[in-house]
């Protein structure tokens, strides 16, 4: 599974971007709001499909899936108006303002699940990663740019000793096992990195390593603000895992005034992976030799 995650983070191309040494926390007086909303444009990208049963635990993990033995992973949710979901917004050259509290993020695994799918952290943090299934996860973490991926952790994430033995389909207790930390060390130059599942190759969480607190994930309505910004001129960059590219653009934020800045994505076309769904009968669900009951009783993933 390690060269697939490989492949995975080499394929991210963000371009630079620009970036100040330090920051540093003032008190803001005049600040302004940034506001807007981050669309993608018509035309749904092809997901990524994985055959469950070329994977551990399909039975369990196939609560989340087509009904036809096939997971998808969920990258884009884009709202009726087109409003793009888990797209990070942040200011990177921006070199003093409010007070940059920050707490580490933890992400679960639920279901088969990273969550959040997209996160922020910040450099030399840590990031806690909790395991509420019932199977064993490994995390596999890189962090990638256009030069390349480059490993950052890699540490099984062991489920919680209690779990009952036998798990299927109509399991659905979640009990926390002993949380991992991990230290977040990314190399000058990158801000990007990616976690995934060793074992479960459609579980995925894209992170953004952020250098101060004017940043915002965006929620299903796509919008975000950014407040308390001293006044003066900024670059603003929007980016979301699954297209792969930042967009940014120059702001003037003006005293105790508003700046609306909208970001649109185009959706991505063709093949985007080596995981596709296609109908191949040496991977249908008897394959295995023996009855195999993959069930979506929680959630029916339509392709």
């Amino acid at each position: 599974m390690k060269g697939c995650i490989c492949l995975l983070a080499g394929m991210l191309f963000a371009g630079p971007i620009a970036t100040v040494s330090a920051y540093e926390e003032i008190q803001v007086t005049d600040g302004g709001t940034i506001t807007g909303t981050v669309t993608m444009s018509e035309g749904k990208p092809i997901p990524k499909g994985f055959n469950l049963i070329t994977f551990p635990d399909p039975v369990y993990c196939g609560r989340i899936s087509t009904g036809t033995g096939w997971r998808i992973l969920k990258e884009f949710e884009v709202s009726d108006d087109g409003g793009l979901k888990d797209a990070v917004v942040f200011l990177s050259d921006i070199g003093k303002g409010k007070p940059f509290n920050f707490e580490p993020q933890t992400v679960e695994a639920r279901d088969c699940r990273f969550l959040p799918f997209a996160t922020v952290v910040r450099n030399h943090d840590e990031v806690v990663v909790m395991n509420m299934d019932p199977v064993m996860h490994d995390i596999q973490a890189y962090e990638t740019s256009h030069l390349g991926p480059r490993v950052l952790f890699n540490t099984p994430l062991p489920m919680n000793p209690h779990h009952k033995r036998n798990v299927g389909a109509d399991s659905h207790e979640h009990l926390a096992g002993v949380p991992v930390k991990e230290t977040i060390h990314m190399t000058k130059g990158r801000k990007f990195f990616v976690m995934q599942c060793g074992f479960h190759a459609y579980m995925e969480s894209w992170g953004l390593a952020v250098e101060n607190p004017y940043y915002h994930v965006t929620g299903s309505d796509g919008r975000f603000s950014l407040t308390d910004v001293p006044p003066g001129d900024y670059t603003l960059n929007v980016w979301h895992p699954g297209v792969g590219t930042v967009l940014e653009k120059k702001i003037t934020v003006p005293p105790n005034g508003t700046v609306r800045a909208d970001f649109l994505f185009e959706a991505p076309k063709g093949r985007r992976s080596a995981h596709e769904i296609a109908e191949n009968p040496h991977f249908g669900l008897q394959a295995l030799g023996k009855p195999i009951d993959i069930r979506p009783t929680l959630e029916v993933q339509v392709p």
